[in-house]
């Protein structure tokens, strides 16, 4: 089974598809399923709370073959945590690219928003958990914030250039309120009432988010 399309290189000669071995897809299709319960985990429990057991037992594997793939408690958080950065950079990519650029902040945090109450969303590792301290270390994971910072800084400085925004506010705390929203505690206290559906509840953060409070 062959995963890459032929292309052309500049000679005009077809190259050859790249085979990937049935091992080599297994191998992968295990490695998903350990980053995907790992994210799961995370938006349930948190990194503290989280275990390499309760990640073997999610995925249904020996804890010695998980080891296999991710050495550390550490390396798995990590792993998600730049698996929902890729994520990120797929949904900026996606928005409208001539869209004002407060529609373009406030859809991300919609999106950041809905993910949490998807229990999609990892928790948020404090300053010092040794998951930051691995974090700052791994270059996928840097490459990747500094991209999306950037991709967002940019509509920040735009919105507070247009008036949109108050130009008071220096970008990068502007930046860490709309990071804050990917696990803000309002929306499963919102969500726990029942009275409200999830688009309800999003609406009404980010109107709160980017309005405040007053009437």
């Amino acid at each position: 089974m062959t995963f890459n399309s032929s292309s052309q290189n500049g000679a005009g000669v077809v190259a050859a598809p790249i085979k990937v071995s049935f091992k080599a897809q297994m191998l992968q299709a295990r490695e998903d399923a350990i980053v995907e319960a790992v994210n799961r985990l995370l938006a349930e429990k948190g990194f503290d709370l989280m275990t390499v057991d309760q990640v073997a037992a999610e995925v249904g594997i020996a804890k010695a073959s998980l080891y296999k793939h991710f050495p550390s408690k550490e390396d798995l958080a990590a792993a998600a945590m730049v698996r929902v950065l890729a994520r990120a950079k797929t949904m900026l990519a996606c928005l409208p690219p001539n869209a004002p650029p407060i529609d373009q902040l406030k859809a991300v945090v919609r999106w950041m928003m809905r993910l949490q109450l998807a229990g999609e969303m990892p928790s948020l590792p404090s300053q010092n958990s040794s998951l930051r301290a691995n974090l700052m270390a791994n270059r996928a994971y840097l490459d990747g914030l500094l991209q999306v910072s950037d991709h967002i800084g940019g509509w920040i400085e735009s919105a507070q250039a247009e008036g949109s925004l108050n130009p008071a506010l220096p970008p990068i705390l502007v930046l860490y309120t709309v990071y804050s929203r990917a696990c803000d505690p309002v929306l499963e206290f919102m969500k726990s009432g029942g009275q409200y559906s999830d688009e309800e509840i999003v609406d009404f953060v980010v109107t709160t988010c980017f309005e405040g409070l007053r009437k």
